[in-house]
């Protein structure tokens, strides 16, 4: 087909060449005329549109090749495939390491309770011999989280001043309690010229919260480390009781003097005015506190 058509062409140029003459052998451009030019130097003309098809022109115009999702949505989808083709799998987590083995020397029983911990007495007990404090040992107490190892039976305290009645006191608390009492002593002779002949005792060793409260925390009586003292018994004159006395008298006095010294040898002490549980005793206890710190209202 190509040679066909270049023949035509230049049999019509050959045939104008002689027709026109000598004077259109030249061009205006200054140019051979083209039956000079070489044949294969003739330029060709524009295929025809079923030629402009390639091997890559082989589907409609305006669609993808085949075998190949034309859409975004397909392109997407592809690309993902390929991706997770490509991409590695994903590691496996290691296991959680196992606790260290638990010590053989750590106790694997529940937490020592008050009632439980035994607390070495025997200096103590001397010291109350020497101060003439009449104590006996009891049997443990245990009530849950209330009791104490080794109470003793208080009865009676320096110079045979007794107890009404008799208390149940740690040896620590009851130590402090005859120390106090021989203080108490020198000031009822002081301010009253009478010395005490009992303390009258409104509580000890009890199983209960603060104030009484259920859902407070526990008190020092719980532990059989606190006692309440509610008066004092004298010989020959009525009876000193604690917030009962009238403000300005040698009772009213006594009471106070008693009070601030019982600040030297217990660690909490509460009474009239700290609040209204203990508006009529004298609440004293040897609770521990950081630094040494006592609670004295």
């Amino acid at each position: 087909m190509p040679g066909t058509i270049v023949g035509r062409i230049l049999a019509a140029l050959v045939g104008a060449a002689v027709v026109v003459g000598p004077a259109a052998s030249q061009t205006s451009a200054g140019q051979p005329p083209l039956s000079r030019v070489p044949a294969d130097q003739v330029p060709l003309p524009p295929p025809r549109p079923e030629e402009a098809k390639g091997p890559a022109a082989t589907e409609p115009a305006g669609k993808e090749p085949a075998g190949k999702d034309a859409s975004p949505e397909g392109a997407g989808k592809e690309t993902a495939r390929e991706t997770a083709k490509e991409a590695p799998a994903s590691p496996i987590p290691e296991p959680a390491p196992l606790p260290p083995e638990r010590p053989a020397d750590v106790p694997s029983g529940p937490t020592p309770t008050p009632a439980t911990i035994v607390p070495d007495d025997t200096a103590c007990l001397r010291r109350l011999d020497r101060l003439g404090v009449k104590a006996e040992p009891v049997a443990p107490l245990a009530d849950g989280l209330c009791g104490a190892a080794k109470p003793l039976r208080v009865t009676a305290l320096p110079d045979g001043v007794v107890l009404a009645p008799a208390a149940t006191l740690t040896c620590v608390a009851a130590e402090a309690l005859g120390r106090w009492s021989t203080e108490v002593r020198v000031i009822a002779e002081r301010t009253l010229s009478k010395v005490p002949q009992a303390f009258q005792i409104g509580g000890s060793y009890e199983c209960r919260g603060q104030n009484h409260d259920p859902s407070a925390k526990l008190s020092e009586h719980a532990y059989a480390n606190g006692v309440d003292v509610m008066g004092f018994a004298f010989e020959g004159r009525a009876p000193v009781t604690v917030g009962a006395t009238r403000e300005g008298t040698p009772e009213a006095a006594f009471e106070a003097a008693v009070r601030v010294r019982a600040c030297g040898f217990f660690r909490t002490v509460l009474g009239p005015g700290s609040d209204a549980a203990h508006a009529n005793h004298l609440h004293l206890d040897e609770r521990e506190r950081p630094a040494g710190h006592r609670l004295c209202q």
